[in-house]
Formats: C-alpha cells, structure tokens, sequence
C-alpha cells in the first residue's frame, strides 16, 4: 500500500510538472502541487520504508521527471500545438508621427496624463 501511494503521488506530480510546462507556463498552482507531491513522496519514503527506499523514491522521482520532460519534448506533441503563423499587421502610428521632440504640453501636475498635441488630446 506504501508502494501505491508513492507510485501515484510521482505519477501525479509528473503529469503536473508537464501541465506546468507546456499548458500553463509560469508559476502557477500546478507548479506547487507538483513539487509538493515529489517533496511529500521522498518524505513518505523516508519516514516509512527507511533510508533505502527515500533514495530510491529520490532517484526514480528525478528520472520520472526529467525522462518524461524529454519524451514529451521529442514528441510531435508539441509540434501540434506549437504556433506556427507568423505576426504580419504593424500598429498604426500616424499620430506618433505627427508629435516632434518639443511638441509635448502637459495640462497638469499628473504628468501622464492629460497631454496636448498641437491643440489636440490624443489619449
């Protein structure tokens, strides 16, 4: 039964660690909860099947995530979701274009804001 619940807390943290990565980037709730399932399996390993068994947990923990990264990596997984559509469209600037170096007035104390161009608010 320790087995299992080893087995399955890195099973779990792998499959978080993947989401983590590919589906939502960033440190967000599935980064934590799969490094406190490896942290919570290395210590259920520790605490109550002995030293032997933590570093076996600790090894086969590293290999699961580190050999599934790389699977997943070399998958044409990623390929399927990758954007592959260049960016074309360029932003509009005519009225960039009109403002000089000097034209810049401000109307008052909040200085990003409230600007006059020319007799013009452009915000």
């Amino acid at each position: 039964m320790d087995i299992l619940i080893i087995a399955s807390l890195i099973i779990g943290a792998v499959i978080l660690f993947l989401v983590e990565l590919f589906v939502i980037p960033g440190i967000s709730v599935a980064g934590f909860l799969a490094g406190g399932c490896i942290i919570f399996a290395n210590y259920y390993a520790f605490a109550y099947l002995g030293t032997t068994a933590g570093f076996i947990t600790l090894g086969v923990s590293a290999i699961a995530c580190i050999g599934s990264l790389i699977l997943f990596m070399r998958s044409k997984t990623l390929d399927k979701v990758a954007l592959k559509k260049n960016i074309t469209s360029k932003v509009d600037r005519t009225a960039a274009d009109q403002v000089k170096g000097t034209d810049r007035q401000c109307r008052n104390r909040r200085q990003h804001r409230g600007s006059e161009i020319h007799g013009r608010i452009p915000e």
